[in-house]
């Protein structure tokens, strides 16, 4: 196995921006640099938004910006079935429990965060059932508190390369009970499971050891990295990386289709001339 794989990881949502060229530039870079391996996974549990054509455009993409990736494209959608076991590893540890309440709000919970719209913490309106209480459509939730007291002797932590965070950190829990609280890890009835629990098995059984990313992503990397430790899977070295921004100095969004880069590829820009756009 390499001493450093790393991964692309889009959602297969819309077109890629400039931020993800920069992204997945900058992780074939690093890879290609430590003689290491550079992977392409679809993240693309959201089995609504996540379109083939899109999927199509974002490979068509990273191969005319010179980028090759090793080995078969992971896509999520292809082997859900293959989290359930992680599930029952969790529920085994008394950790899990049903909840019934918005369906708008869980389904918000299972897309990838964006820059922008906060992390609601959950206040706990189901925390008193039992998993012999679930229902149908019920969402399944991880009990936090019991995780941290399950962890109390060895607290999860990980260490950071990214210019703005770096270091090693060590999980808080009160912070992580404040900020984080009880989050959704998937949706009965939809074969949906959460952003962050696929995305942290992902790269544990992929062996990535370097999780490379937009910094947008840092506070949600605290309860992957819990879930990692309570499944006895290893922890990867993250690096949050800056974002790209416009000129109001707003991240890009799949919707910016001026910044597309397919838009720019249309318009006759090369290869070089993104790298110089985000700055690389």
């Amino acid at each position: 196995m390499a001493d450093f794989i790393t991964r692309f990881a889009p959602s297969p949502t819309g077109p890629l921006h400039l931020g993800h060229a920069y992204s997945a530039m900058l992780c074939h870079d690093m890879a290609r640099t430590a003689g290491g391996q550079f992977l392409l996974r679809m993240e693309d549990t959201d089995l609504q938004r996540s379109k083939p054509e899109w999927d199509a455009l974002i490979r068509k993409d990273l191969a005319w910006l010179g980028l090759y990736w090793d080995g078969p494209v992971l896509r999520q959608s292809a082997q859900l079935t293959s989290y359930d076991g992680y599930l029952t590893q969790l529920a085994a540890l008394d950790l899990l429990y049903p909840c019934s309440c918005s369906r708008a709000d869980i389904r918000a919970a299972l897309s990838a965060p964006q820059e922008g719209q906060p992390h609601d913490v959950y206040p706990g309106t189901c925390k008193s059932r039992a998993m012999s209480d679930r229902n149908k459509g019920d969402a399944l939730r991880l009990h936090l508190d019991r995780a941290l007291a399950l962890l109390a002797d060895d607290l999860p932590r990980f260490q950071e390369t990214g210019k703005t965070h770096k270091g090693a950190h060590n999980i808080d829990p009160e912070q992580a009970a404040q900020q984080i609280g009880d989050v959704v890890l998937s949706r009965k009835g939809e074969d949906i499971i959460a952003y962050f629990l696929a995305s942290a098995i992902d790269d544990a059984t992929q062996g990535i050891t370097h999780v490379i990313r937009g910094e947008d992503l840092f506070d949600f990397t605290a309860i992957q990295v819990i879930l990692l430790t309570l499944l006895n899977l290893p922890v990867p070295t993250y690096h949050h990386h800056r974002l790209i921004r416009d000129e109001n100095g707003k991240r890009l969004a799949k919707r910016d289709d001026a910044r597309a880069i397919s838009t720019y590829r249309d318009e006759g820009k090369t290869p070089d001339q993104i790298r110089q756009m985000v700055g690389l």
